[in-house]
């Protein structure tokens, strides 16, 4: 199983996925958590945050496909922090912070990865943005408000967009929501009819893209 969490710097993403860990471990079942890849960027000298390229975007995107497939070899649940659309609503929201007009080829070649790749997220959880909620320090981050808001907006505008249906996280929704997840994951690891299967003859079919959103 594989829940990815998008959404703005500061919104919960992290401490989610980390108390979702924690409660599946106890439970003793394997976890991997795929982390926010964008201080790895930055460590390397890609652009991130409000400077992002199309060369940053489809790093960070291929870089988390692959370190996705990877943690499927090891792990029954498979945590993502910042899944695959994340890096093409933060690609849109530095354009429009920049001032500039995307590219609709190279737009379009992200859209088809981020759906394609989507496919197999068993649940997308996408954070809302909480204005009181102070920005962290604990990585690299952006610290005007004024692209917090548009990365907000547009990680919602891509989901919508690109038809990848998903929950909404709130701040003070986490209880909730983990509850709900614990729920979802163990009902599908004890129900074999609802494994996927992986090999090149049949297509992963999306729980995630093809629910309504909620909340």
């Amino acid at each position: 199983m594989t829940i990815a969490v998008v959404g703005t710097h500061s919104t919960g993403k992290t401490t989610f996925l980390s108390r979702l860990a924690d409660d599946l471990r106890r439970d003793r079942i394997e976890v991997a958590v795929v982390e926010d890849l964008g201080s790895q960027a930055h460590r390397i000298g890609l652009p991130i945050l409000y400077h992002h390229t199309w060369a940053s975007t489809l790093w960070i995107m291929t870089r988390g496909i692959s370190t996705e497939l990877e943690a499927w070899l090891h792990a029954d649940v498979v945590l993502v922090d910042r899944g695959v659309p994340d890096a093409l609503g933060y690609y849109e929201a530095a354009l429009a912070y920049q001032q500039r007009q995307p590219d609709p080829r190279l737009i379009q070649r992200l859209e088809q990865m981020a759906i394609d790749h989507s496919r197999h997220y068993d649940q997308v959880l996408r954070t809302v943005l909480n204005p009181e909620v102070p920005i962290g320090s604990d990585k690299p981050r952006d610290t005007d408000l004024r692209f917090r808001e548009l990365a907000d907006k547009h990680v919602a505008e891509v989901l919508h967009r690109l038809g990848i249906g998903h929950d909404v996280l709130p701040f003070d929704g986490h209880d909730r929501a983990i509850v709900e997840a614990l729920a979802l994951i163990k009902g599908r690891l004890e129900d074999p009819a609802a494994e996927f299967s992986w090999d090149d003859s049949e297509e992963p079919t999306s729980v995630a893209v093809h629910r309504l959103e909620a909340g």
